[in-house]
C-alpha cells in the first residue's frame, strides 16, 4: 500500500492537473455516489490535501471528495479526450478544461460536508500527519510517552495510523534501523535520548522520502551507488527488501521476520535493543 510520502506526491500531481480549475464533468463509478455528479459539475477545485494515506479534494461549495487508494487504487492523469485503455475499473473521473484526473480500482471514496468530514470513522481517528509542518519532534515524543502507546511494541505503533498518520511498512523498517531499535522494544523502555532519536527519525525519513520519491537511505550514498550502476530500487533503502545483503553500516546480513502479518527487515548487528 502506498504510504504517506507517495500519496502526498500523487496529491501534488493532482493539484497540478486539476487544482484551481472548474469541473466540467465528474463521474463516479460507485453507484451510491452517482447522485453527486450533477451537483459537483461547475464547482471550483480549491486545493488537494492529504491526511496520512487519505486524499481530500476540497471544493468551493464546502464539500470535499475523500479518497483512499487502499492497496490497488491508482490515479492516472491525461487529456480529457485521451482516456487510457485499461481493464481497471474507473471509480472517479474529474474533467477540467481539457485536463483529466482518473482514479482506478479504489473502493474508498465519499463526498463529505464539513460535519461528515470531522466525524469520518477513518479520518477522525488519525494521529498527526507525519508530513505536516505542524507535526514536531515534541509532538511525537509526547505520543510515545502517552498511556495509549508507551507500553506497546514499536513495530506495532509505527504502522498504527492513530499514532502518526502516513507511516507504513517500509518506513517502519527504515525508521527502526535508523534509530538503532528493535521492533519489539517498547517506548517506556527507551531513555530520553533514544526516544528523541526515534522521533527525529520518524519525521526525517518520512520527509526525505517525500522529497526524493522514495529514498530513505543516506542520500549521498544512494546517489553514489546509482552512479555505479545500482538501480533506484537497489539504492533507495537501508534495510527494506535487502534480506541476506550486508548492512551498509556494520556488514551484518540483513534479516527478515514476520510482524503483524508484514515482513519486517532489520539488521541484527545495529538494532540491538
Amino acid at each position: 500500500m502506498p504510504e504517506g510520502p507517495e500519496i502526498r506526491r500523487v496529491a501534488d500531481a493532482l493539484q497540478a492537473q486539476v487544482g484551481g480549475r472548474v469541473i466540467d464533468r465528474i463521474f463516479f463509478g460507485l453507484p451510491p455516489l452517482k447522485k453527486w455528479q450533477s451537483c459537483l459539475k461547475g464547482c471550483y477545485i480549491e486545493k488537494i490535501e492529504t491526511r496520512g494515506k487519505a486524499m481530500l479534494t476540497r471544493l468551493d461549495n464546502g464539500l470535499t471528495i475523500y479518497s483512499h487508494n487502499q492497496l490497488y487504487g491508482r490515479w492516472i492523469f491525461c487529456d480529457s479526450d485521451d482516456y487510457p485503455q485499461t481493464k481497471r475499473q474507473l471509480r472517479l473521473a474529474i474533467d477540467c478544461q481539457g485536463k483529466s484526473a482518473l482514479l482506478y480500482s479504489a473502493s474508498e471514496i465519499a463526498v463529505l460536508d464539513a460535519a461528515a468530514l470531522s466525524s469520518h470513522p477513518f479520518l477522525s481517528k488519525l494521529g498527526p500527519d507525519v508530513l505536516s509542518s505542524e507535526t514536531t519532534v515534541e509532538h511525537i515524543i509526547e505520543r510515545l510517552c502517552s498511556k495509549k502507546f508507551s507500553n506497546r511494541q514499536l513495530g506495532s505503533i509505527l504502522t498504527d495510523q492513530s499514532f502518526v498518520a502516513g507511516l507504513g511498512n517500509y518506513l517502519r523498517c527504515e525508521i527502526l534501523f535508523y534509530a538503532g531499535l528493535s521492533a519489539t522494544v517498547r517506548s517506556r523502555n527507551l531513555d530520553e535520548e533514544k526516544r528523541k532519536l526515534l522521533a527525529k527519525s520518524i519525521l526525517h525519513l518520512s520527509r526525505q522520502s517525500y522529497q526524493t520519491a522514495g529514498i530513505t537511505n543516506n542520500l549521498s550514498d544512494a546517489k553514489k551507488r546509482m552512479k555505479q550502476g545500482a538501480t533506484f530500487e537497489e539504492a533507495r533503502f537501508y534495510v527494506f527488501r535487502r534480506e541476506a545483503l550486508p548492512c551498509y553500516r556494520c556488514g551484518t546480513r540483513i534479516e527478515k521476520k514476520s510482524l503483524a502479518g508484514q515482513p519486517c527487515f532489520y539488521c541484527p548487528g545495529c538494532q540491538l535493543l
